[in-house]
């Protein structure tokens, strides 16, 4: 992130939350810059799940936005105006540009939470090619209030059952190593990891950096999955 962004958005969280919160959140941005590069990829074999939703407690309910005309005004500010509300909007139009989805999970009516995914390609430059059957799931986010009740899990659980309906082959996700609030949300999902991987951006292009496959399930520890799920996605140039 440019310094400049990093500013403006500071500035933007200031006005909604006061200079105390800004200063714990200026301090944890700088530790994210500082490790923004340190990635756990997660996989998910789509063709190994039940191809149906999973079933929704009744005060829950998913929707997927395609595009702005589907997105309706309420949902639209609750979207923009936690954070930056310029940043969210370009955010928002670029990505349906890009033909990704928005997926929104409420609760009694509420905006809970959401999560954007996108086929065939990558919203930004990633660490392996897309095939036209894989999915990349980026920028998810629970509302605090909404937290501790499984929200991330139906959500995720749900659209990885809805993409294998449709025939989608697989998933991929990534979380920076420093965030562990979002490597334990991921645990409780059917992605098992991939790999730790650092990127980097010289003159314009990107180099990927893999660490050992063990790294990636050490700080994933508790999953059961087999390694050969890496060497197989590897092979075939993904």
């Amino acid at each position: 992130m440019a310094i400049s962004d990093f500013i403006s958005r500071l500035a933007a969280y200031y006005k909604l939350h006061g200079l105390g919160p800004t200063i714990r959140r200026a301090g944890v941005g700088v530790r994210r810059a500082l490790n923004s590069n340190r990635m756990l990829v997660f996989y998910c074999d789509l063709t190994k799940l039940k191809a149906s939703p999973a079933s929704l407690p009744s005060p829950l309910k998913i929707e997927r936005v395609r595009g702005h005309q589907e997105l309706g005004q309420q949902d639209l500010e609750g979207l923009t105006n936690f954070w930056n509300p310029e940043q969210a909007h370009r955010n928002i139009k670029e990505r349906f540009e890009s033909h990704a989805s928005l997926w929104l999970i409420k609760s009694e009516g509420q905006l809970a939470g959401y999560s954007w995914t996108i086929q065939g390609r990558t919203i930004a430059p990633y660490y392996f090619p897309m095939g036209q059957d894989d999915v990349q799931f980026f920028d998810w986010f629970v509302f605090p209030r909404f937290r501790g009740r499984a929200i991330h899990w139906f959500l995720i659980t749900h659209i990885l059952r809805g993409l294998a309906a449709e025939g989608v082959s697989r998933a991929f996700g990534d979380v920076a190593l420093w965030n562990q609030a979002s490597l334990s949300s991921y645990k409780m999902t059917p992605f098992c990891p991939l790999g730790c991987v650092r990127a980097f951006r010289v003159f314009g292009h990107t180099i990927v950096i893999w660490a050992e496959t063990e790294t990636g399930e050490q700080i994933f520890k508790g999953s059961e999955r087999k390694a050969n799920t890496v060497t197989s996605a590897r092979a075939n140039g993904d």
